[in-house]
């Protein structure tokens, strides 16, 4: 990293504008909005790349994606007519036709002007094997906390008196028609704690019966108040009925159980390992080496043990999965007698087809190639049936539907939203500063082989960046000119669990380091030049941009920092920042802020650095990442002398918009910032001017 003077932790003055909504701090950001809207949404540009932006969000073209429950297909659905969403179904032999015949559950634009409130729709949850009510989330504005509500589907109507929860980031779950499991705000415990973890999530999980007051609902499982959650959840498999309760004592490490006959039954997998119950086979994948009968496991297999026999002590296992340094896995889902698995190699993805009574392989015809393919729902109790989703940087998403034992073919596809005929997509390895090999992806025009360039990046929590059609970006960036990279960068999953691992707490280092050194790759290519090349993160991806503004500003032109975290002494105590210690560390451990003081911009911002061109963005409602950290990074760049645009949402939550105006609004937004700083000189029919 760059050789700055680090500023210790001080008393901080912009404490007030981590108030939400009190008048001074959202004057301020009124203050703030006007001339960035003043500045960047008065151009032509600007109003086609919102309107094309809305076009692909709301075209009724699009795919209606859909999730059985029991005889339909449920779908969400926004578009012009209903931008805050239809809750709908449909029958399978409709939902093939061209024109579905769609029955329409909930309008929630109706509700928002019958009830005045700003609802945005958060989820539906049904109860099994009816499929007669539903367990409805609303969030005002946005947020994460939902206000939770039982509906009817037979009646259309809510029920009276039936399972309801006032806003709160509340756990629910069924567990028949009449009962459910809920973790909430129940007023202080025996044990002198609150329901709630210093996360700000539940502690605490009850068996809540209909008809009876929830102060009456019968504790199951307390937590510590410094655990991330806690939470109870049953499984209805046919003849496999079981209730099982966790305890997640930070983001990657829980603690595992069956609750049976009101007993505690540890399920002693490792702690960071993913693992999962399906009939009598316990699957597993470890995030660390594992050393299971005798034998060491590497971090990211898929073992399988049989789950009675595991509990008795009985480690014999069969290995469905091994990583190698090019491979790892991403995901797996069962169908009714076939474990489907998704891997990567070298951020491609493959689909494999195991048998799951024998774990032997087989075939699954109508896969397409070169495309990024993802498991998006399959119907284990009653079927092989599954669902994949297909699409690459350049090709529309195409919905694949069929048998895992047989094989899928295309039901629906979305339209393509950019000419592609002349787009290239290209695959490059930057070397970063311990040696290590980074993949990105290069998408371009073939008659563009240098220019304004945008490169995105997220680099945490496991999260892979994985090619997928780029639909605003490619009508915005890289039809007019633009290249856009993604960066495939340590912090994310590409390469299996040790990709992320490896840069947690002090080896955050390496996720910066990587970043910085696909910038410098792309230069000395001759694809850009740092001028002329941009970088756009959000949240986790957010902080990445204010470390790139504060530690590497010679690498780049300008900056769009959206939701991000910036004050890294103060993060755990703002919202839900406490339950990312163990991603980020502790700032009130002496020995981890050493380390992430090295990066936290806040306190690294200097009146006497150039910064590169910024626009921060976040939203009022947003209570996951909390507001203060944009306003507080703007402010404090003010006051050491820099400019810099700042635009807040007042809804939206952390996805900083709550309906598909919002969105192509702020994407827009972005796009004519670019424009006007990396892409001001580029020229041709489709042109950044």
């Amino acid at each position: 990293m760059n050789d700055v003077n680090v500023a210790t932790p001080m008393n901080d003055p912009y404490l007030w504008l981590e108030d939400v909504d009190g008048e001074q701090a959202l004057d301020w950001v009124r203050a703030h909005n006007q001339p960035t809207l003043d500045e960047l949404t008065s151009s032509e540009r600007f109003e086609r790349m919102r309107t094309g932006t809305l076009e692909v969000l709301e075209t009724d073209d699009r795919i209606p994606y859909v999730r059985r429950r029991g005889e339909f297909l449920y779908n969400f659905w926004r578009d012009t007519a209903h931008p805050y969403g239809l809750w709908r179904r449909t029958t399978l032999d409709s939902y093939r036709s061209d024109a579905p015949e769609w029955d329409v559950l909930i309008d929630v634009d109706a509700l928002r002007e019958a009830e005045g409130e700003n609802w945005v729709w958060a989820g539906a949850s049904l109860n099994r094997p009816d499929f007669d009510r539903a367990l409805i989330s609303l969030s005002r504005g946005g947020a994460d906390a939902t206000v939770v509500r039982e509906f009817d589907l037979p009646a259309r109507d809510w029920v009276a008196d039936g399972f309801d929860l006032p806003e709160n980031k509340s756990h629910v779950s069924w567990i028949d028609r009449d009962t459910v499991y809920v973790g909430t705000d129940f007023g202080e415990q025996p044990d002198g704690h609150g329901s709630w973890t210093s996360s700000g999530y539940p502690r605490v999980a009850k068996r809540w019966t209909r008809g009876t007051d929830i102060s009456e609902a019968v504790t199951v499982f307390t937590g510590d108040v410094d655990d991330v959650t806690i939470g109870a959840f049953f499984d209805t498999t046919p003849g496999y009925a079981r209730h099982f309760v966790y305890r997640a004592t930070d983001f990657y490490n829980a603690e595992n159980y069956e609750l049976r006959d009101g007993e505690l039954i540890h399920i002693e997998v490792p702690s960071d390992a993913d693992y999962s119950v399906r009939h009598d086979f316990l699957t597993v994948t470890p995030k660390s080496e594992w050393t299971v009968d005798g034998v060491q496991r590497p971090a990211g297999s898929l073992l399988a043990f049989d789950y009675p026999a595991f509990l008795r002590g009985d480690r014999t296992h069969h290995v469905l999965f091994v990583p190698d340094e090019h491979t790892s896995l991403q995901d797996y889902a069962y169908t009714a007698t076939r474990l489907v698995l998704v891997t990567l190699h070298d951020v491609a993805t493959r689909i494999q087809v195991l048998d799951a009574r024998t774990w032997e392989p087989t075939s699954i015809t109508g896969l397409p190639e070169f495309s990024t393919l993802g498991i998006l729902d399959v119907d284990p109790d009653d079927s092989d049936e599954i669902w994949l989703s297909a699409s690459s940087f350049t090709e529309a998403p195409t919905l694949l539907h069929g048998d895992a034992t047989t094989g899928v073919e295309p039901v629906k596809s979305s339209p393509e939203f950019f000419d592609a005929s002349t787009v290239v997509t290209e695959q490059f390895f930057a070397t970063s500063d311990d040696g290590t090999q980074i993949p990105y992806f290069v998408m371009r025009r073939d008659d563009v082989t240098s220019g304004p360039a945008l490169l995105y990046g997220y680099g945490g929590f496991e999260n892979s960046l994985t090619p997928g059609y780029l639909a605003v970006s490619g009508r915005n960036w890289v039809t007019r000119g633009g290249i856009y990279v993604i960066a495939n960068i340590r912090g994310g999953g590409e390469y299996g669990p040790s990709w992320h691992t490896q840069a947690q707490k002090a080896g955050r280092h390496l996720v910066y380091e990587d970043f910085a050194s696909v910038a410098r790759d792309l230069v000395s290519r001759g694809i850009t030049t740092a001028e002329r090349l941009a970088a756009q993160g959000g949240s986790n991806g957010g902080l990445l941009m204010g470390v790139m503004a504060t530690s590497y500003p010679d690498l780049f032109g300008a900056l769009v920092c959206q939701v991000p975290l910036i004050d890294m002494r103060r993060y755990h105590l703002l919202l839900a920042g406490a339950s990312w210690m163990a991603e980020y560390g502790d700032p009130d451990d002496p020995e981890e802020w050493s380390f992430i003081s090295e990066y936290s911009p806040y306190q690294r911002v200097q009146a006497a650095v150039d910064y590169p061109e910024l626009l921060v963005t976040t939203s009022t409602r947003d209570d996951r990442v909390h507001p203060g950290h944009a306003r507080k990074f703007v402010a404090r760049l003010e006051e050491t002398g820099h400019r810099v645009r700042y635009f807040e949402n007042i809804e939206g939550g952390h996805g900083g918009a709550a309906d598909n105006k919002q969105a192509a609004f702020k994407a827009a937004l972005a796009y004519e910032f670019l424009w006007r700083t990396v892409g001001r000189e580029t020229v041709g029919p489709e042109s950044g001017r």
